[in-house]
């Protein structure tokens, strides 16, 4: 029987653990800056264990020597892209216009009026899909120095957040069996073999998966640097880094890079003539950008997503578009990682489970 003392416990209870639980989230909301330090350092010490192993193993090198090579290794990685987009940013802001708003709304009004011109030339009506005036009030180009702000904003603090990333990643790697061996004193000893089984195969999976996804934007960047260099558009390195940043995001991430790179294209074109140079200029680009994204689906994202988490390429279709639909983007961007660690858990703890096995049998 209930009675009033067992109700106004559970009562308590239960707010005590609402009140607990809110102020744990609200703790985790203001240190996440320092949880995003973390999960970046796990990242960089998935992709770097398999090149400390090489050191050690190979070159006979020390496990300290070993780390602090590996360290070094994306330290010159980080300041080369530094080195190489850093003045190429600053010596054709002024060509971007990127500081300037009224220059970016005259270029892009200048670029609506040939878009009209040649439309009209073609008996094509087009008043009230580019009319300026409408553009004009729709478009607020303040939003531009705006995010640029922000974007600054971010790189002040670069500087601390970098440390901080290479700082953690130093201690990951150099103590990693230490964090395994204190992580096995708060296992219970009845699934201590299963979760260290699941932790040498993530670590396995995810090292191969983010070593594959670099490999793959490196591939991506070539292509583009390649394409944008043929058509001579401006900013070829710092384009074709953001463009090939973006493929990250999977499916969308591609269709917004043509988006940029034709919008950019057309700005660097302007002056000449719509017909004949800035449209075939930009319908070329587009066309060389979609054949990289023909290489890009049908080489090298089946070897990363397929032979690296050792799923099969419908499987992770439908994984990226479960995620996008509940957690958007990010989810998107995360799917497959998180993905892969569920199964790798699954076939730890549900062996016999016939649908795990289905899904886990090149696991």
């Amino acid at each position: 029987m209930i009675t009033s003392k067992i109700l106004a416990n559970g009562i308590l209870r239960a707010i005590g653990t609402l009140i607990l639980t809110s102020l744990l989230l609200y703790f985790l909301y203001q240190i996440q800056n320092v949880l995003i330090y973390v999960l970046v350092s796990l990242i960089l010490t998935l992709i770097g264990i398999p090149v400390l192993e090489f050191f050690k193993k190979r070159l006979k090198f020390k496990h300290t020597i070993a780390t602090i090579v590996v360290l070094t290794l994306y330290i010159s990685i980080i300041f080369g892209f530094m080195l190489l987009f850093i003045p190429l940013i600053i010596s054709q802001g002024q060509n971007l216009s990127l500081l300037n708003t009224v220059e970016i709304e005259k270029n892009s009004l200048e670029l609506i009026k040939q878009i009209n011109t040649f439309l009209e030339h073609h008996h094509i009506d087009s008043k009230e899909v580019f009319n300026v005036k409408n553009f004009k009030s729709a478009i607020n180009f303040d939003i531009i120095p705006n995010f640029l702000n922000s974007v600054i904003g971010t790189i002040s603090n670069f500087g601390m957040g970098l440390g901080s990333v290479l700082f953690i990643t130093f201690f990951f790697l150099k103590d990693k069996s230490l964090f395994l061996n204190g992580a096995k004193l708060l296992i219970p000893d009845s699934h201590e073999e299963k979760i260290l089984n699941s932790l040498d195969k993530i670590n396995l999976l995810l090292s191969r998966y983010f070593i594959g996804l670099l490999l793959q934007l490196f591939i991506v960047f070539i292509l583009y640097t390649i394409v944008l260099s043929i058509f001579g558009i401006p900013n070829v390195f710092v384009i074709a880094f953001l463009c090939a940043v973006l493929n990250i995001i999977p499916y969308i991430g591609p269709l917004i890079a043509s988006i940029l790179a034709a919008i950019l294209t057309m700005i660097s074109n302007l002056g000449s003539d719509f017909q004949s140079e800035i449209l075939p200029t930009t319908i070329y680009v587009l066309i060389g950008f979609w054949i990289v994204q023909l290489i890009d689906n049908n080489l090298s994202q089946p070897i990363i997503f397929s032979k690296s988490v050792s799923s099969h390429p419908l499987e992770i279709f439908l994984v990226i578009l479960i995620a996008g639909f509940s957690f958007g983007i990010l989810g998107m961007i995360i799917a497959i990682p998180l993905y892969t660690i569920i199964k790798v858990i699954c076939k730890e703890f549900f062996p016999d489970n016939e649908f795990i096995q289905l899904i886990t049998k090149n696991i």
